[in-house]
């Protein structure tokens, strides 16, 4: 299916008419977001309203039942971007023997292949966001050891460190210590002006003030204007 008026060179990412089921249960109705360059979108929702599911067709790790997604660059059609993606917790085999330092390091294998070496370079850049996201002391840790936020802020730096086109976070803050939440605050700020940036978060107060555009997905979506993004009728 192809979108209406996709010259504009803005466009980075196009949903149209998007519908998802699981199991004959309608989870997504009709989407259609478009996505533009250096957008910030902040994106809250009720439990069970589909947030995390819009991720996954973004991201085209899920595909829906009907409609379309499309990536552009200069106005053309592509098959991929560089995309940042820090999944929820809870999507992540925290049995999987990998130490941070890998993990973060990981997140450069998009730009140079997953065999590829990694260069001084980029394990400087390794350790620079380690110790940006207060890690250092555990860099040599596996996953399994570290808690709840230690791998949150882990698998942030996977997402970032390439300094990707498209950033996509669901849930930044979940689990993380109360001392770092301004740290990450910090670091979503100081990426923002030169990235995309699609955020999924309950906490809107301290969010809400870097997004150009909130969201609410509640099987559809509704664009927001009020200043607490939590009540639909509010936000029309």
């Amino acid at each position: 299916m192809q979108l209406p008026d996709v010259n504009s060179k803005s466009y980075i990412i196009r949903l149209g008419h998007v519908n998802v089921k699981f199991d004959e249960k309608e989870v997504l109705s009709d989407v259609s977001l478009d996505v533009r360059k250096g957008d910030f979108i902040a994106i809250t929702g009720p439990n069970g309203g589909g947030k995390t599911t819009l991720l996954r067709v973004i991201l085209k790790l899920l595909k829906p039942v009907s409609g379309s997604v499309e990536y552009y660059k200069e106005g053309e059609i592509v098959e991929k971007l560089s995309v940042g993606y820090l999944p929820q917790k809870n999507m992540i085999d925290s049995r999987f023997p990998i130490s941070v330092k890998d993990v973060v390091r990981s997140g450069l294998m998009r730009d140079n292949g997953l065999f590829a070496r990694i260069s001084k370079e980029d394990m400087y850049r390794a350790d620079m966001m380690i110790e940006q996201l207060g890690l250092a002391k555990h860099a040599e840790q596996t996953l399994g050891t570290l808690s709840g936020g230690q791998m949150q802020r882990a698998l942030l730096g996977r997402a970032l460190i390439s300094t990707p086109e498209v950033i996509v976070l669901d849930e930044p803050l979940s689990y993380v210590d109360k001392q770092f939440e301004n740290q990450i605050y910090k670091t979503i700020s100081d990426i923002a002006p030169n990235s995309t940036i699609l955020l999924v978060s309950h906490e809107m107060t301290s969010i809400a003030p870097m997004a150009n555009r909130h969201i609410i997905v509640d099987r559809t979506i509704h664009n927001c204007h009020a200043s607490h993004h939590f009540v639909i009728s509010e936000c029309d």
